[in-house]
């Protein structure tokens, strides 16, 4: 169980808010993927998504820039917010170099690396809400971890079928930053789930 927190609960508000945006830019990446074509209308909602995303991480900082008495250490409440907004912009960042290398359709490997970021997204919305609820278990980390390893699986998977099937070099740069652009996506929700859990036992 935690210790009681310090009334301001309004941080754990804005980072729901961040964890249901990166979902939602998640969600949108993945359908995009699923149905096998590249939308520039899709990739310009998820721009719109990480400029949302951008706000709420500027509101979290103004807030703690003019709070007092924080419910978790600063550097924390930091650290958290900055890597929420990691999250979305290398989600962005993915779906942007789909229209920038003009890719028409993704491949199986994108697909399913594409299906585990946003698994992993919505384990972060389950993770900062019992984090407000004063619930928190480390479940929800332990599935980003292991969803993290099966994207990086695949990433190397597909790197190496990249090299071995494809004979265009400029193909093969092209999915290469797609595919690592994607890993780093992941990455980013483990960075999520390591402060989660990290702040957990601060308060334990």
């Amino acid at each position: 169980m935690f210790r009681f927190f310090p009334r301001e609960e309004k941080f754990f508000d804005l980072f729901i808010d961040a964890a249901e945006n990166i979902r939602a830019g998640a969600r949108l990446f993945k359908d995009m993927m699923d149905r096998g074509e590249v939308s520039e209308r899709v990739v310009r909602e998820i721009f719109e998504i990480e400029h949302k995303g951008d706000l709420i991480t500027h509101d979290i900082i103004k807030k703690l820039n003019t709070t007092f008495i924080t419910p978790i250490d600063r550097e924390d409440i930091y650290a958290l917010a900055a890597a929420l907004d990691d999250v979305i912009d290398l989600i962005e960042a993915s779906a942007d170099r789909l229209i920038l290398f003009k890719i028409q359709r993704p491949t199986v490997e994108a697909v399913a690396m594409a299906d585990y970021l946003h698994r992993a997204t919505s384990e972060i919305v389950t993770g900062v809400t019992l984090l407000k609820e004063k619930k928190f278990t480390n479940e929800s980390c332990i599935e980003i971890n292991r969803l993290e390893n099966e994207v990086d699986r695949i990433h190397k998977e597909a790197i190496a079928r990249l090299f071995d099937v494809e004979k265009d070099p400029v193909t093969i740069l092209k999915w290469k930053e797609i595919y690592e652009t994607i890993e780093d996506a992941t990455d980013r929700c483990e960075d999520v789930a390591n402060i989660l859990e990290g702040v957990v036992l601060k308060h334990a």
